[in-house]
């Protein structure tokens, strides 16, 4: 199983950014997918994610109505779309994917992961 997270780069505040994941071994619709980030000396934090079969999706409070995750079944893909980005969302963005529905926002719950992509917003 492997997880090709790219996309991302450098963006002045206020600025857009989209990263994306590939994933090949598993099929997506068959996974709960979920987007991560970890900022320098913090602990990995959890930003979004769909539930498995293209079931509801959950957004982390501080990137909700700005950041959009979307899903590609027939390309084997998720995406983050990322608006209105501010210094604060500077971090390595990691997905990964877990074969369960419950407790989408935890870390430890996921099995794959890919390794991830930096995001360095500007002031």
């Amino acid at each position: 199983v492997q997880l090709q997270a790219s996309g991302g780069g450098l963006v002045q505040a206020g600025g857009s950014l989209s990263v994306s994941c590939v994933v090949s071994g598993i099929t997506i619709r068959s996974y709960s997918m979920g987007w991560f980030r970890q900022a320098p000396g913090k602990e990995r934090e959890f930003v979004a994610a769909i539930r498995r079969s293209g079931g509801s999706i959950d957004y982390s409070d501080s990137v909700k109505g700005r950041f959009t995750f979307s899903a590609d079944n027939a390309k084997n893909t998720v995406y983050l779309q990322m608006n209105s980005l501010q210094p604060d969302d500077t971090a390595v963005y990691y997905c990964a994917a877990r074969a369960g529905n419950a407790g989408l926002t935890l870390p430890g719950n996921y099995r794959y992961w890919g390794q991830g992509t930096q995001v360095t917003v500007s002031s």
